[in-house]
């Protein structure tokens, strides 16, 4: 075992973590190892500090600041050569209300040298100037990497512009040395697209309203064809394009008559989806990342419980089985280089316990070499451990979900338990790794239960569209079914749980209170959405009209024809049944679900009920972005919890 990863003698005795020290920006949060393998870029920080841009020589081993400011941060950043990085910028000590500057997006040598502005960072309407040629501020990076082997990346600029933001896309190649930007032929309204190992441009995803299309360019006559048009947010949707292979055909997730996605190669000449696929599990929905070196597939990232790796090739698994003997502790990505033969991997390890750790193994001399981790200060022996583990909905359906218990606990004496609720909800809401809100509860004593109640993604169709038109019913039915479980399996206490989420998880928490007072005795919600109606009419909310016209309805249910039952399932509505004590969280610039939901839900409950608690931050947005509003936020939540979660008083002896 590391020795990170030992226990310290005095670690049982030790006293827990300050609030705070659980939600410091990260010191070294990102590392990606060159094209050629000779290199990795790093961005490190410290408290109080800005995020910097460094690179780190792996012959050497010395380590070269390229990109540091006293007033941003490195956010994202890549490899464009072996030479050259790009990156953007972000203000991490700023809330969302005072946000003044665009990402931008800036060139600079692995050396430092020959820096170059690429895109404006002011919110102005900038044309482009071909003296300084400097792309407007509305000009982003394309998330993905390209072929590496020149001096372009690909950037997106919008196509078209409504009040809730950007709709459509138009593709351009942007040289990092010139500046000079070429618009790629690609058909409109697009919002996807699909590069080849060359950096040619192969598929285009486009959607109008509820429609949407791949389209596909022969490479025989360079003309775009349809291929495929499907119900933009329907289960056909799921039609997705991943990579190129070398031969043409595109890498593609998709469910063939199956309940679980899986990943298969489909061929655009004939509109053929091969079979068997490249790798379909029975229980889990595929979410591939595409791992290649020298133009060829490796291996595919994936998540179960926690992110994993299928490698097809047989070196790089016996290199994952070294590597998983000597850090048995952890999960473990490797990396290779995307062309050449250097023997470098870069390695992400992790664990529930263990916030990301970066290392570099050279395969040959088989050296480890720690290069950072997100939080030093973090001692894994303190941490709590988590389990994937899945109970039984009333109806039989079956809940994946994620338990913590916290350190010491002992059988016989079950902790209080709090279930916390993943926003979206149409997403995944955790993985088997280090999470600070969760390991925050845990070191007060708290149980925690995350489901990933029907509805989530990831599970299978028949999981995620059971949550269809679901909210405050079926879906919460599984938060509470998830309680009564780790109660009856001795995992908590039943006279002492809490319900805990943000956005629509803070949405759950409210109809915990509104629905089942008998299980849950307080409840704690930030950024939660009160009024399922204001979802549909609120004007200032950031979410599309199409999503409002199409999804919503399909999803949650038809603002006309359902508006009793909405009504009936939105805590602002069944305000005068929510007595339970209720701490309540929202920023004052949340543009995803508008401040007027948590306003209004206070007026309301604090007329009947003096157990509610109110803040407003002024600054936030959805969420909190602040490491400060994080430690004031959970130390109201740690005073909270422990007010109304502690044990009951023993009877007066007689």
């Amino acid at each position: 075992m590391p020795a990170w990863a030992q226990p310290a003698a005095t670690e049982a005795t030790a006293p827990p973590l300050p609030v705070a020290q659980f939600f410091q920006r990260p010191a070294f949060s990102g590392a990606e190892l060159s094209p050629n393998g000779q290199r990795v870029a790093l961005r490190v920080g410290a408290v109080g500090q800005r995020d910097r841009l460094a690179v780190l020589d792996t012959t050497t081993m010395q380590l070269q600041l390229v990109a540091a400011y006293k007033d941003a941060d490195v956010r994202r950043f890549r490899w464009v050569n072996d030479q050259r990085l790009v990156y953007d910028l972000a203000d991490f000590q700023v809330a969302a209300a005072d946000t003044a500057f665009a990402p931008g997006l800036f060139a600079v040598n692995a050396d430092g040298s020959s820096l170059r502005s690429l895109v404006h960072r002011e919110y102005v309407a900038h044309r482009y100037d071909d003296h300084r040629r400097e792309l407007p501020w509305n000009t982003f990076l394309l998330n993905q990497t390209g072929p590496q082997n020149s001096d372009h990346v690909f950037v997106v600029q919008p196509d078209a512009v409504t009040d809730k933001g950007f709709d459509y896309y138009r593709l351009l190649k942007l040289n990092t040395v010139s500046g000079l930007a070429e618009e790629l032929d690609a058909p409109k309204q697009a919002f996807q697209w699909l590069l080849d190992a060359n950096g040619e441009l192969r598929a285009v995803f486009t959607a109008r309203e509820q429609r949407a299309a791949i389209h596909w360019r022969n490479p025989a006559d360079g003309r775009w064809r349809q291929i495929r048009e499907f119900e933009r947010y329907g289960t056909d949707a799921e039609f997705t394009m991943h990579a190129v292979a070398p031969d043409g055909r595109l890498y593609v997730t998709a469910r063939p008559g199956t309940d679980t996605q899986g990943v298969y190669l489909f061929t655009p000449a004939t509109d053929q989806l091969e079979q068997p696929a490249v790798l379909a599990l029975p229980q889990f929905d595929i979410d591939p990342e595409f791992i290649e070196r020298n133009q060829r597939v490796l291996g595919l990232r994936h998540t179960l419980d926690a992110r994993v790796t299928q490698w097809f090739d047989d070196t790089l698994r016996q290199q994952q089985a070294e590597i998983d003997r000597r850090l048995p502790a952890t999960a473990n990505l490797l990396t290779p280089p995307r062309r050449g033969d250097s023997p470098n991997l870069l390695v992400r390890a992790f664990a529930d316990v263990q916030p990301d750790l970066y290392l570099l193994y050279n395969s040959s001399t088989r050296k480890l070499v720690r290069l950072g981790t997100e939080q030093p200060h973090i001692v894994p022996a303190r941490m709590a451990r988590a389990d994937f583990v899945r109970y039984p909905a009333r109806d039989g359906l079956e809940i994946p979900a994620y338990l913590t218990l916290p350190p010491g606990a002992k059988a016989g004496s079950p902790p209080p338990l709090v279930v916390m609720v993943h926003g979206g909800p149409w997403v995944r809401g955790a993985e088997w790794e280090w999470q600070p809100e969760v390991q925050f509860l845990a070191s007060r004593g708290y149980a925690v239960l995350q489901p990933e109640f029907r509805g989530s993604t990831g599970f299978g169709l028949k999981h995620f569209t059971a949550g269809w038109r679901q909210w405050g019913r079926a879906m919460q039915d599984d938060l509470a079914d998830g309680a009564r479980w780790a109660a009856a399996a001795g995992h908590a206490d039943p006279q002492r749980v809490a319900v805990l989420g943000a956005s629509y998880g803070g949405y759950a928490a409210l109809m915990g209170l509104v629905r089942q007072a008998d299980v849950f005795r307080c409840a704690v919600a930030w950024a939660g959405v009160s009024d399922l109606l204001l979802l549909f009419d609120a004007r200032w909310s950031d979410m599309s009209n199409a999503f409002k016209r199409h999804g919503m309805p399909k999803l949650i249910g038809d603002r006309e024809a359902d508006a009793a039952l909405l009504a009936e399932h939105s805590p602002l509505q069944q305000a005068a049944r929510i007595r339970a004590p209720l701490l309540l969280g929202h920023g004052r610039v949340d543009r995803r679900v508008p401040i007027e939901h948590g306003r209004r839900l206070r007026d309301a409950v604090q007329k009947h009920n003096p157990g509610l608690e109110w803040v407003e931050y002024e600054k936030e947005g959805h969420g909190w972005a602040l490491p400060e509003t994080q430690a004031d936020w959970w130390g109201r939540v740690e005073t909270f919890l422990a007010r109304h979660l502690a044990p009951a008083k023993a009877p007066p002896k007689a």
